[in-house]
């Protein structure tokens, strides 16, 4: 029996009217698909967080192509013209300054104008820190969440920080040298310093590293060196089921003492939210002189 075979219109790349996101390197130059640099030779105009820095990649490979700033300052100035060069069936890449479009990086307005007028969005996969980070870790990569950068906010931080303390899931986060350790710090304050969690920098550059173990194994490594780099951590799923952290109990009380309630009402209402008896967390109180 003969079979036909078609060849998708896809592999007539790139097509006109057509916006690409397109994964980059993350660090090793290498990783760059072939079909990402066919993409940035051919299409009609290239969107880029940072020219300078696109323009040294395109350089590297040996491409000529137009670029145009397209960040987080700029976007909603520039996200018209791009879909007008679109009507006029032009084809566009959108590339961030490493790995993929949008994890972290601008790009969700462009995609959203380029739905709403029914162009076709279309992704040239590529290197993402997260994932790489991830299935290296050794931790569970089955079932995770990506949360991106802590914000700094005190009381949006620590939901997110208890979020990630009950989850069952793998956890991953993105952070700064400057602020590494500092979340580590709240991670623990939250979490307990035996929390198992991988921290990775500078992911598939020459001086990739990998910090593993406990949240108070990694500290002590951080702490005596100064941190340089780009950090990606991986947190393991709360495997404790039913039981409470301690640390995270002290916390709730020290928040419930301090918004007004007695230990004994802060108690209670702690032990109908844990499922602890009031009697425990009372001590607990008690223990740490919390008033």
């Amino acid at each position: 029996m003969n079979t036909k075979v078609t060849l998708s219109h896809r592999n007539k790349e790139p097509e006109n009217g057509i916006l690409y996101l397109v994964g980059t390197p993350i660090g090793n130059l290498n990783d760059i698909s072939i079909r990402a640099i066919n993409i940035l030779k051919e299409v009609s105009l290239i969107a880029c967080e940072d020219t300078r820095k696109t323009g040294k990649l395109l350089k590297f490979f040996d491409i000529s192509n137009k670029l145009i700033s397209f960040n987080k300052y700029n976007s909603k100035n520039k996200v018209d013209f791009l879909i007008n060069k679109l009507k006029q069936d032009a084809s566009i890449a959108l590339v961030s300054d490493a790995g993929m479009p949008l994890i972290c990086d601008p790009g969700e307005i462009i995609v959203k104008k380029a739905k709403e007028n029914n162009f076709d969005v279309i992704c040239v996969p590529g290197p993402c820190a997260a994932l790489s980070a991830l299935v290296s870790s050794g931790l569970d990569a089955s079932k995770f969440t990506f949360y991106g950068f802590i914000p700094k906010s005190t009381l949006l931080r620590k939901s997110i920080l208890r979020s990630i303390w009950e989850s069952k899931n793998t956890s991953i986060i993105y952070e700064s040298p400057k602020r590494v350790l500092k979340l580590l710090i709240d991670l623990k304050k939250i979490c307990g310093g035996d929390r198992k969690i991988v921290l990775m920098k500078e992911l598939t550059k020459r001086f990739e590293r990998h910090y593993g173990n406990s949240i108070d194994d990694v500290i002590k490594e951080i702490e005596i060196k100064e941190p340089k780099g780009e950090f990606t951590l991986i947190i393991s799923g709360n495997s404790e089921n039913a039981l409470v952290n301690e640390i995270s109990l002290i916390e709730d009380l020290k928040e419930l003492i301090k918004a007004g309630l007695s230990n004994a009402s802060a108690s209670n209402y702690l032990s109908k939210k844990s499922g602890l008896s009031k009697n425990a967390i009372y001590k607990l109180s008690i223990k740490n002189s919390l008033k």
